[in-house]
């Protein structure tokens, strides 16, 4: 049995020592996609669908049921991954992982798809740059100076070519989330929050969004402690937040609805 953490672009696995450090468990496994503060494997494409059989693969070479966590593109992975393969997941989290036919692209995403344009942006990114971006966003400083010191030139290259596979990801891929049989939950990055056939929408600038990602990053810990038979410390989750918030799986604050059901479907 296994949780495997799954990061988000342009980042590393070190995005989640401090989940990690808060979890009562020693089946961590923090996955790093190629290209991403490691080195590619031949002939690698670095397209949505690479990246999707890469992660596949992974999971093929783990024993028993598996938590799946992802954030950003680790957690569009992480959502693909249990609509591929729904009986190799358990349970999953997600977050900032949009996955509509209907979801227009950020403005970042759209100038890395434009070409000549993503190769300008990329060219003028530093580390220094990103870092000051992540600051001025919100993330503390040691995290941003973490989370940008593997940015080279094939981070960049596999950045352009992802996010180039992608212009269509949600038509292509929404149709299969009709296979996601395992519990879960996402946390969108605009704010929204999806769960067990539910979709609602906070405001978007409503900061609440990301503290219940931490309690649902926190419920598919303590889902899997308390089946293992090993307990998950009480403050998980929400030592992740400026300010502590309830966690959602306990029933209190921002509620959200798990269950077996796809959390994608939209409501009649």
């Amino acid at each position: 049995m296994s949780v495997v953490f799954v990061h988000g672009v342009p980042d590393t696995p070190r995005v989640w020592d401090a989940v990690v450090s808060r979890l009562d468990r020693k089946d961590v496994v923090r996955q790093s996609l190629p290209g991403f503060g490691c080195s590619l494997p031949k002939n690698f494409g670095a397209t949505k669908e690479a990246y999707v059989e890469w992660l596949l693969g992974e999971l093929r070479a783990l024993k028993g049921p598996i938590d799946l966590v992802g954030h950003d593109w680790g957690g569009l992975l992480v959502v693909r991954a249990g609509s591929v393969r729904p009986e190799a997941v358990r349970n999953w989290a997600a977050g900032g992982a949009p996955l509509d036919r209907e979801y227009m692209w950020h403005q970042a995403a759209r100038a890395r798809q434009t070409p000549g344009m993503g190769e300008r942006v990329l060219e003028g990114l530093t580390p220094e740059a990103l870092q000051a971006a992540l600051v001025a966003a919100g993330v503390p400083a040691a995290d941003a100076a973490t989370a940008t010191g593997n940015l080279d030139d094939t981070m960049k290259q596999c950045i352009l070519k992802l996010y180039r596979s992608a212009v269509t990801a949600g038509a292509e891929w929404e149709d299969d989330l009709r296979r996601v049989s395992a519990p879960g939950s996402s946390c969108g990055r605009e704010g929204s929050v999806r769960a067990g056939g539910v979709r609602r929408a906070p405001r978007p600038e409503d900061p609440r969004a990301a503290r219940v990602f931490s309690g649902l990053l926190a419920l598919v810990a303590a889902r899997a402690s308390r089946r293992s038979g090993r307990r998950a410390p009480a403050s998980l989750g929400r030592g992740l937040s400026p300010s502590p918030y309830p966690l959602p799986w306990k029933g209190r604050g921002d509620r959200v609805r798990r269950s077996g059901a796809s959390p994608f479907r939209r409501r009649a």
